[in-house]
């Protein structure tokens, strides 16, 4: 069984009513907390089409050291360039988050058994995400939560033989709503990653913190 340690930092920062900045470093640990596991640094740019509808494109770098019982054979990066529609939906005192996500990666080759020139691969993801405010009929300041999603990754296109499916997460979590602003949240992640071959796995437990805090830089209206 492998334990990790996932420490995050989220921040969606509006720059207009309808633009937002989204920035994001997730510093992932192997063995709770003592080898590391990835460094993932994402920033997009949000368009609100409405209060339920917003896409997104945006860039990712990920770098990923060896770890666990099946390490790879070297450190190697990823870069992601990424498109996303994201939905929200709210049903009495349930908060309701749909995300799907289209990632295009170029993935170091030395990884995967290739040469060291990048490897082109397509990805999507869906993620299922719910809050549920605890101690208030609805999400706001001084508020304590509870909050659960599973993501499904799955592969298609080029450059890729046999794992369609990547990898699944499930999550469940608790936090507390400290401000308008943003919150914090601890919780357990199940990540299940298919390896490349397709006849190997890996389920890695994980201990998850996150601090969100998003920043509004327009100007008040008179």
């Amino acid at each position: 069984m492998q334990q990790h340690g996932w420490y995050n930092y989220f921040g969606n920062h509006r720059l207009a009513d309808k633009i937002s900045l989204h920035t994001e470093y997730q510093w992932r640990r192997a063995d709770i907390i003592s080898t590391w596991q990835q460094s993932l640094l994402r920033m997009d740019v949000d368009y609100r089409i409405n209060d339920q509808v917003m896409v997104t494109a945006g860039y990712g770098n990920i770098i990923t050291w060896p770890y666990g019982e099946q390490p790879i054979p070297e450190k190697f990066n990823k870069h992601r360039i990424w498109e996303q529609l994201v939905l929200n939906q709210r049903s009495q005192r349930f908060y309701v988050n749909h995300r799907c996500r289209l990632e295009q990666r170029f993935i170091e080759g030395n990884s995967i058994g290739e040469s060291d020139d990048y490897v082109f691969r397509n990805r999507i993801r869906y993620r299922l995400l719910m809050y549920v405010p605890l101690n208030h009929q609805e999400l706001k300041t001084n508020t304590l939560f509870i909050s659960a999603y599973d993501e499904l990754f799955a592969q298609f296109g080029p450059n890729f033989k046999w794992n369609y499916l990547d990898q699944n997460r499930m999550y469940a979590g608790v936090g507390y709503q400290y401000s308008a602003h943003g919150n914090v949240q601890v919780g357990y992640l199940d990540q299940f990653v298919i390896k490349a071959d397709a006849q190997h796995a890996e389920n890695n437990h994980t201990l998850q913190l996150a601090l969100t805090y998003n920043f509004d830089f327009r100007k008040p209206k008179e």
